[in-house]
Formats: C-alpha cells, structure tokens, sequence
C-alpha cells in the first residue's frame, strides 16, 4: 500500500475499526501523516475516519493542518466547520465559513453546510436564506428542501403546506416529511387530516416518540383529557420492553400531573424489565410529586445509580421533607460534575433558605439580578403585535408539560417569525437586554449567571402565552438559558380591591408547589404593558391567577452563544 494511497488507507482502517481494533486504526492514520506531512487530502481524510469515532477533538486537530496545507480546500473547510458545530462551537464554524463565501458562494454544498449550521446556532432566518442560495444552484438538493421546508414550518410562512407536499412527490418514504406535513396541516386548521397521518405513523412505527407526542397534543386540543395519552399506551402494548417510550409516557402524563398514574405505569414497567434503574427513578419522582413520600423514600433507598441525575432528583425529594442540609449536600455533588446546572442552583436557592444561609442573598438577592424595565415600544406597535398575537394563539396548541394552566403557547420561535412587527419587538428586547447588561452586579467566576456577565449571548428561545380567565403559571424554570423574561404585551382589568392582590403577578422565588414547602417569594412583580421583567433562570417564578379578560406576554431565554 502506497503512503499516499488514502482509498487504500481509509478503508483498510474502518475494516481495523470494524475489527474492534480501533487503536490500530489511529495508529495507521498518524504513521501515514508522519510519513506524507504535506498531502492536504490525507490530513483531511485521518479527520474524517475520527469524527466518523465521534472523536471531535481529534478530528479538528487534522482538518487544522489540512487547512493550513490547503486554505482554499472546500471538503476540509466545510468539515471543519461540521465539527466545530458538533463542538458547540457553531459561531467559530461559521466565521470560518463566512471568511470563505466569496471563493465558494457558487457550490450548493457550501451553502447547505452554512444553512444546517446556522440553524443549529438558532440563527433561522440566516439559514433560510443559505437554503436559498443552495436551492438557486442545485433545486433538486434534497437536504436543502427538506431543511428550508422545516424552517418554514417553524417560522410560520405561508405556502408551508404546499411545500412539504412537493417533497412528498419523491420522498413518500420519508416519515419526519409526513410528520412535519401534518404538523403544517395543523397549523393551517386541517386537523382532522393531521390527526389522520399521525395515527397513521403511530401505527408504522409505534415506538417513534415524536410521532406519538404530536398525535397526543392533538387530542388533548381537542377537548380529550382523560384519553389524550392512549397513543403511549397502544404503542407500549406493542412495544414493552421499550424503555425510552414507557419514560416518554410518564412524561406526558406528568405534564398534565397525572404523577401517581406515572408513577405506577414506570413501577409496573421497572417490575417487568431488567436493568430498569431508570425506571426506578422515574418511579420514585413520580411517587414523590404525587405525595407518596414513602414510597418514593423506598425506592431512593435502594436505587444503584449515583450520578448527577439522581442526585438532583434525591435532593427535591429531601427538600419536600424538610432536610435542607441533606439536599444541599447533593446538590454539591451535582454542581461538582455540572457547574452550570440551572436545575440544581434553583433547588440550592431553597435549601439556602430554608437553612438561613447568608448565601441566597449572593444567589438571588443582588441588587441588579432582577430588573423590570420599560422598552419604550410604541402603543400602536403593541396593538399591532397584540393583534398579531391573537391570530397566532388562535392557531396555537395547549402544550403539554407546560407551565401554563388555562392557556395557550404559541408555536415554534417567535422572534424567528418573518413579521415586521416581531422583528421590532425582538429589536427593543435586544435594547432591553443590553441594559440589564450594564446594570448587573460585577463579574463573579462563582456565580451561575454573572459567571457568565461578559460572556456572548443570544436568544435561545422565544415564545408568547395567552392566559385566559382563571390562567396561572405554576412555578417553574427555564433549564436551557441563563436568563429568563417577561415581556407584558396585554393585561386583564384591575378592578376594585384587585390592585391590592395584583391578580396575574409575576411571582419569583416562591417554592414549587409540589416540595409542600410554602416558601414565599422573594419578589413580586406588578406587570406593566410595553415592560419586561429580566431575571436569573436559577430562580423559581410562576403567577397569580386573575378572575376576568386575558394577559398576552412574551418569553424568550438568553443562553450563551455557541
């Protein structure tokens, strides 16, 4: 075998892999670089054999070197960028990429390289129009449809109907094209086709849990909550020793606290299957959520596993039994494998309280970590998006697992909508974000949100909710930002001795109702039309009820920039 024959040398070390003698393979890669130390291609093909490990690290460390060989590669410089993103490092991907436009705008491999990557930073608007310019060189680029196809799902165009039927002419195998298919259908108000296809991919793959949520939310739409979740059941029938469905089954009935029906159905499943730890776990959650402490005080007694997720769970156990001192011991654990676990920060909060430890007042007390700023948003550009609003509920879901009670969330992410009007909003919250920005307290490398003070942010999520009379949230956290919001676009009367109670108040810190605690909270926000409340997404927060009209707001989560 020649030094610089790579088909020879990729093949003969994915059949080493293949072998289970993957050591040897590397081994093979880096005597043939050490051998041909100038051969651009063979740098690039030892990173391809790693990524294809799932060894990312070492597999930009060759796509490197074949860039400094070749610059101007397309093949090296797209899978660079591939892994960058797989790195979490979906921005340094693409300034690379961005670096490159003019020597490769006319390769329609490029630019669905960019789009996929730029939706995976949440930049959607970005990546719809990358699918374009690939759709401009190559109409038939089968990835590019699909993908431009999904962010107009997402982004709620028009046309998305027609769109995901034009794929179905070649791609009738395709199951997530049907999914998404009906997925638009119910958007445009065509549920009774919707439903139709999910039972249909229910029935073809019973165990695809996607399929299965969608087909649920749909009956739970529809006014069936007691049956909304037979779906799940019919596929377990099918399917029982699927451990990652029955969990997804407890899930969706947990979200709608039915946990004592959960909590039985994992119990049953864990009795019946081996190796079914996680079973138990989701048992003894369940149990404990339901109000069966003993029983989930059991199961926490003779679990196996000792790792960050059960001792997140064990620690809300703990403090739904009033030992702070026990819970705040796990959460050290957890916090020692994961620092910036929001989950385990929001329970610290509560154990620290409850143990009177000085401490809570650093986490949650600083001045600055809360805010409640105008955004100076024109009165008739409220009524404008308010307007837009009702539209979009009208079409929304009543999501399930959701903290809402009494209400409904609208779909996909807002601020990537293609409106005018949404991107005016989304121009005075980035305004709004800036300045609670300069008003935080200073940097602190301890702290799980001004750790992060000076870091690149970027919205993450983005969503509005219209509660109606009666419409509460229970108190929750956002696990996947740093930040979390409150944007007040519409408002219920106050009327009489209302202003007193302030119904529809933003409560935070208040303790979840489910760990019995009754802790109260540490603020209360009276909202404000054209104000948004900004706030550590360590901190429990959830509203009062109010008796008569609706409240629209919007939500978005601010995360760390990829």
């Amino acid at each position: 075998m020649a030094q610089w024959d790579i088909p020879a040398i990729r093949d003969r070390a994915r059949q080493l892999a293949a072998d289970g003698n993957e050591a040897s393979a590397r081994q093979l890669y880096r005597d043939a670089t050490r051998q041909d130390p100038r051969n651009a291609a063979l740098f690039n093909s030892a990173g391809n054999f790693l990524f294809s490990l799932g060894d990312h690290i070492g597999a930009l460390a060759y796509f490197d070197q074949a860039l400094w060989l070749a610059p101007r590669d397309m093949e090296s410089l797209l899978n660079r960028a591939l892994t960058l993103s797989r790195l979490d490092r979906s921005h340094d991907a693409l300034v690379g990429l961005v670096e490159q436009e003019t020597a490769l705008r006319t390769h329609a491999r490029y630019w669905a390289v960019r789009a996929s990557i730029e939706r995976e930073a949440g930049l959607n608007g970005a990546a719809s129009l990358s699918y374009d310019k690939c759709l401009a060189i190559d109409p038939a680029h089968q990835r590019a449809r699909n993908g431009r196809t999904r962010i107009a799902l997402e982004r709620g165009e028009a046309g998305t109907v027609q769109r995901f039927e034009q794929i179905l002419t070649s791609q009738q195998g395709d199951a997530y094209t049907w999914l998404g298919y009906a997925q638009a259908l119910d958007r445009d108000g065509q549920s009774d086709r919707a439903l139709e296809i999910g039972l249909a991919l229910n029935r073809q793959a019973p165990g695809w849990i996607d399929a299965l949520q969608f087909v649920a939310e749909l009956y739970w739409a529809r006014g069936d909550t007691e049956s909304f979740s037979r779906p799940y059941a019919e596929a377990a029938h099918q399917c029982p020793d699927d451990k990652g469905l029955i969990l997804a089954w407890c899930e969706a009935l947990a979200g709608v606290d039915r946990h004592a029906e959960a909590a039985n159905i994992a119990g049953d499943a864990a009795t019946r299957l081996k190796d079914a730890q996680d079973l138990r776990l989701a048992e003894a959650v369940y149990a404990g959520v339901a109000g069966d402490d003993d029983r989930a005080d059991r199961l926490f007694a003779h679990l196996l596993p000792q790792d960050a997720s059960r001792w997140l769970h064990e620690a809300r156990h703990r403090l739904r039994q009033n030992a702070p001192d026990h819970a705040d011991r796990l959460l050290t654990q957890v916090l020692t494998q994961q620092p910036d676990s929001v989950p385990a920060w929001a329970l610290r909060d509560i154990a620290w309280r409850l143990m009177d430890d000085p401490r809570s007042i650093w986490l949650h007390g600083q001045e600055g970590l809360v805010q409640f700023r105008s955004t100076d948003l024109p009165d008739h550009a409220i009524a404008q998006i308010v307007d837009l609003l009702h539209r979009l509920h009208d079409e929304g879901s009543n999501p399930l697992g959701q903290s809402i009670r009494a209400g409904t969330q609208t779909r996909g992410a807002l601020f990537d909508r293609i409106e005018p009007h949404i991107a005016l909003l989304r121009e005075h919250v980035e305004r709004a974000l800036q300045d609670y920005r300069a008003a935080l307290p200073p940097l602190d490398p301890g702290h799980p949100l001004l750790r992060h003070r000076d870091s690149n942010w970027t919205v993450s999520g983005s969503w509005s909710i219209r509660a109606q009379c009666g419409g509460y949230h229970n108190e929750h956290i956002h696990q996947q930002g740093v930040i979390s919001s409150a944007f007040y676009l519409m408002l219920p009367p106050i009327i009489g001795d209302d202003v007193i109670d302030m119904p529809g108040a933003l409560e935070l810190g208040r303790s979840p109702r489910d760990l019995r605690l009754d802790l109260p909270p540490l603020q209360v926000v009276e909202p404000i039309v054209g104000h948004c409340a900004l706030f550590p997404s360590t901190l429990y927060h959830g509203t009062r009820p109010f008796a008569q009209g609706e409240r629209i707001v919007v939500a978005f989560d601010v995360a760390l920039q990829r």
